[in-house]
């Protein structure tokens, strides 16, 4: 059994799938939610499942500060992976080195086109072809990390820019959770577990 730890700033829909998923299968669990929100729905979902979380505050204080925080709270835990899940902040070495390899990301784009917080409407203004999802370890840059998974569809299956946002979240929904579990379920076959 592995353990891992989501942060996210928004609404929590990826975490929400995440956590059904390894609900589902029981041999993983997420043991702690990091928000930098207050009243995000990522918290109040933790808050409603029982889920142990913890709101970081990035205001007013350096993003060191802020991740020397998330560290304490991550020591406490046995995180074998952590799982960014619509998190709003770029990480600093400080955490990508104490997690080498242990830190994933979703991107609604097919990095490395459309990096960055727009990546479904900058996709969809590009006039790409396709257009989906890329699953990728993270490291200093912005979405600039190993890929580990991508899914596409043709832009011909969808006929507005809301259509894509609804097929790409589908994607992310289905193939996040599977690829989270596959990553833990390596590392056990790995080591044994």
């Amino acid at each position: 059994m592995a353990d891992i730890a989501v942060f996210a700033s928004g609404t929590g829909t990826n975490f929400k799938a995440i956590h059904r998923d390894l609900t589902s299968d029981s041999r993983h669990r997420v043991s702690l939610l990091i928000s930098d929100r207050k009243n995000s729905g990522a918290l109040k979902f933790a808050s409603e499942n029982g889920i142990p979380a913890e709101f970081i505050s990035y205001s007013n204080r350096s993003r060191q500060d802020a991740e020397q925080e998330i560290l304490k709270y991550l020591a406490g835990s046995d995180v074998r992976l952590i799982v960014l899940a619509g998190f709003m902040k770029l990480l600093s070495p400080l955490i990508i080195n104490a997690y080498p390899d242990r830190i994933i990301n979703i991107h609604p784009s097919l990095l490395p086109r459309h990096p960055g917080t727009r990546g479904i409407e900058q996709s969809w203004e590009s006039g790409d072809d396709y257009l989906g999802i890329s699953i990728h370890y993270v490291d200093e840059g912005m979405d600039t990390g190993r890929i580990i998974l991508q899914q596409a569809f043709h832009r011909s299956e969808v006929t507005s820019l809301e259509e894509a946002e609804k097929h790409i979240h589908q994607l992310e929904h289905y193939w996040y959770p599977r690829t989270i579990r596959s990553l833990l379920d390596s590392h056990e076959n790995e080591n044994g577990d």
